[in-house]
């Protein structure tokens, strides 16, 4: 089982969020982020690289994510 197919997505106040669009498109997005990042971590092992730090700078990429929203919070 994937982690998109145990997600339950929330809004900032801790509702559901139950609109089928919105989980739809949610759930696409994490699948192809998924696989981008499986054939990154794939070619990087073929190419001799250390999977730790390989899924270290994945995770800082992750960490240095920007919201363009905050402002408008």
């Amino acid at each position: 089982m994937l982690l998109t197919d145990q997600v339950i997505w929330r809004y900032r106040d801790g509702k559901v969020i139950a609109c089928v669009e919105k989980n739809k498109v949610l759930q696409e997005n994490l699948v192809e982020i998924q696989q981008v990042c499986q054939d990154a971590l794939e070619d990087a092992v073929l190419m001799g690289c250390d999977e730790q730090q390989f899924r270290q700078v994945l995770a800082q990429l992750i960490e240095q994510l920007n919201n363009p929203y905050l402002a408008q919070e």
